[in-house]
């Protein structure tokens, strides 16, 4: 039976929150001089994302923010992370900040500021302008200087009130997704041509965080998407190819963060010093940061497998015996305890500050003939890993936040509108929006927790 008890009590000061991204939930792509983005070129590409789906309209977060914030507020949180599109501010990638597109930011903040919410922008959120993908896009370094100059423009209209900013989010998706595979946009299909994209996304980031902090940062994070690897079988050919995942999709994006070293990886054949790492570039990834966003929906079961074939050392075997969510992904809420104690144990004093930048699950729930929409499945997934959290915080982890992935249904980028995440249902029609029962239950949820 589920656990229905009420949830353990976590610190004051403890973060509350949801989380969004502009391209998925914005819409308005044509207004206040935004220009084009990689997504708007991908997804108007046919047959790239399901049923045709764009972002052009999404939730029209862009008209409707002042309903949206006012959800926020009813629901009691008090972190709202967000992204800013990055075209909204510089419609090619370089140049002027474009002051109608940082308007909206501006006011949104405000919005946020009177109720009560702190504002916690991320600066990328995938949606790279075009005009710097026709230049090369992340497997180009000098896009990584074009970052944090439009990280100086936002922070210096945003400064004076934002004091948290994510950088990046979920760099290894965007390399392996977009430049890896060619599921996501820019297409690129690259495989192992793709990891200047890793160094280079990482870059922007060190070369941002002084940025950030010159104009008035009090904590600068990064969003990585984080996994905990387990090998399919107890055969050591397994175990390497876990290892070896586990270095592709985690230490990749962590190590030079924390440790200001690369894994690894020439059991692939790749060399331990490519070009495209030049002299300082560790020192200036490897720069503090004041926290460490983590993103985490499930394991990854990993099995080897024939590069002749598959054209990966490693292949992704099935988690028996759980459920998934609507999205087919295995909902397993001990992983996250067990991706969190590991981080600590990997990184001891160089692990900052966690916040769980991303979690949250797809459902598919309908709006019954009263219109109300019960999803119990979110219900308990929230609980569940919650309670998980908990867990690893009681085992010496520290977690300064949860923020839950997402306040509204949502554009869910090649997926078109079909996987729902949110706490709030879109009706894609008329974009009305209707709390769920899994609003109900984080807001009585919060309550409790401030009551603590």
């Amino acid at each position: 039976m589920p656990d229905r008890s009420p949830l353990p009590g976590f610190p004051a000061g403890f973060r509350w929150g949801v989380s969004t991204a502009a391209y998925q939930i914005e819409g308005a792509v044509d207004a206040d001089g935004r220009g084009a983005s990689v997504w708007d070129t991908f997804s108007h590409t046919p047959g790239r994302t399901k049923d045709g789906a764009t972002g052009d309209v999404a939730c029209d977060h862009y008209h409707r923010w002042p309903e949206d914030v006012a959800l926020m507020a009813d629901l009691g949180i008090d972190t709202y992370r967000f992204s800013i599109a990055w075209p909204r501010v510089q419609p090619t990638g370089s140049g002027e900040a474009n002051a109608a597109g940082l308007d909206f930011y501006d006011r949104l903040v405000d919005a946020l500021l009177a109720r009560g919410i702190t504002p916690m922008p991320t600066l990328f959120h995938w949606d790279l302008p075009q005009a710097l993908q026709d230049a090369g896009g992340w497997m180009s370094r000098e896009t990584a200087y074009r970052f944090a100059d439009y990280a100086s423009l936002a922070a210096a209209r945003l400064g004076d009130r934002v004091k948290s900013w994510i950088t990046l989010n979920e760099p290894v998706v965007h390399m392996t997704y977009g430049y890896a595979f060619g599921v996501h946009a820019p297409g690129e299909a690259l495989m192992f041509g793709a990891l200047p994209v890793a160094h280079h996304q990482l870059l922007a980031h060190g070369l941002a965080v002084p940025v950030l902090r010159e104009l008035g940062a009090s904590e600068v994070l990064i969003a990585n998407n984080c996994t905990p690897v387990r090998p399919a079988s107890e055969s050591a050919e397994d175990a390497a190819a876990a290892t070896l995942y586990d270095a592709f999709h985690n230490r990749l994006f962590n190590d030079p963060l924390l440790l200001g070293t690369y894994p690894d990886l020439s059991s692939v054949g790749l060399p331990g010093d490519p070009e495209h790492i030049r002299p300082g570039d560790l020192e200036i990834i490897s720069t503090r940061i004041d926290g460490l966003g983590i993103n985490y929906y499930n394991p990854t079961v990993i099995r080897t497998a024939d590069p002749a074939e598959t054209g990966l050392p490693f292949d992704f075997a099935p988690i028996d015996d759980v459920p998934t969510t609507a999205f087919g992904w295995p909902v397993v809420p001990s992983g996250l305890t067990e991706l969190l104690v590991g981080l600590k144990a990997r990184y001891a004093d160089a692990l900052p500050p966690i916040t769980i930048t991303e979690n949250g699950c797809s459902t598919a729930d309908e709006p019954d003939a009263t219109g109300l929409v019960h999803d119990s499945a979110r219900i308990e997934y929230l609980d569940s890993h919650i309670r998980a959290l908990h867990e690893a915080m009681a085992a010496g982890v520290h977690v300064r936040g949860y923020l839950t992935w997402s306040l509204l249904d949502n554009f869910e980028w090649a997926e078109g509108y079909d996987q729902r995440f949110g706490l709030v249902r879109t009706d894609y029609e008329t974009l009305e929006r209707t709390p769920k029962d899994s609003y109900g239950w984080f807001q009585a949820a919060v309550a409790a927790q401030k009551q603590v």
